[in-house]
């Protein structure tokens, strides 16, 4: 698992598209016998079913359990090849869906243990690129943008994982809140790892480039765009029991959000009254 400095990756939809449905796909957990293998099926046919619908993978699709490791070994099911070869098996109906891939905790046993990273073996037999870390991601598609013909609309965003533990929903939703604090010009922030739903919007102040001349001192002036952004925490495919019930966590939330990417010629812009000249919402 090489460590990368940041670069952002990017795909250019069809300019036939009036928005996109986004989805981010994590802790399946494949293996662990709560594993909704259900939840997640419905998604991928979802996702199959959609023409303008894309996703991301992000982390602790498989239980990966070994020896050395938290977790059961002994109520796992398969082994963790197996799991990654019945994880692709299920992701190849949407392989030209899937716009990228980062890794989790449990895939990290495997790499901590024996230096394979399962998650680059599953992003390069799908053929997305892949940054265990994190990715940032440039997303375009329609056309129109700024009134300009042959312009698409450019959305941005951000996708990792998580780390650690928490107990309250406030504490781990202020994870991906810490995330976007460096990451202002992003429209949203995907982070997964604490099996909980939470959207929150947020805003950031983006300095305008252009700017006129000061009359009265000489100096350039210019504005400044207030610029929303979603931070979002996405599900797990884990129904309660086991770890989750003796260890006194709550339930996962099954359902997986569902991210609209707007554009002004949306039949999903009437329903916004504020107008902006895009805008992300999120269904949960």
């Amino acid at each position: 698992m090489p460590e990368t400095e940041l670069r952002w990756y990017g795909k250019v939809l069809s300019p036939d598209f009036q928005e996109v449905k986004a989805l981010v796909l994590s802790d399946l957990h494949y293996g662990n016998p709560y594993a909704s293998l259900k939840h997640f099926v419905r998604t991928i046919k979802f996702i199959q079913d959609n023409d303008n619908c894309v996703c991301w993978l992000n982390g602790d699709l498989i239980e990966a359990v070994t020896k050395q490791s938290k977790g059961d070994i002994y109520t796992q099911q398969l082994s963790p090849q197996q799991q990654r070869d019945d994880v692709l098996e299920l992701l190849m109906p949407i392989k030209d869906k899937i716009l990228g891939m980062t890794t989790g905790n449990h895939e990290n046993r495997i790499y901590d243990l024996t230096g394979v990273d399962l998650s680059a073996d599953i992003a390069s037999a799908l053929g997305v690129p892949y940054r265990p870390e994190g990715m940032l991601f440039k997303l375009s598609f329609g056309d129109g943008n700024s009134r300009a013909k042959g312009k698409p609309f450019v959305f941005w965003c951000y996708l990792t994982h998580g780390y650690g533990g928490a107990r309250t929903k406030g504490a781990k939703a202020v994870k991906v809140e810490r995330v976007g604090a460096w990451l202002p010009r992003c429209d949203f922030i995907a982070m997964s790892h604490d099996h909980i739903v939470n959207v929150a919007p947020d805003v950031d102040f983006l300095p305008d480039n252009r700017g006129i001349v000061d009359k009265e001192t000489g100096f350039l002036s210019g504005k400044i765009s207030a610029h929303r952004k979603m931070l979002i925490k996405t599900n797990a495919y884990l129904r309660w029991g086991g770890y989750a019930e003796s260890g006194g966590f709550p339930p996962s939330d099954l359902a997986t959000p569902l991210i609209y990417l707007v554009t002004p010629l949306s039949p999903f812009w009437e329903g916004n009254p504020n107008k902006p000249r895009q805008a992300v919402k999120v269904i949960v």
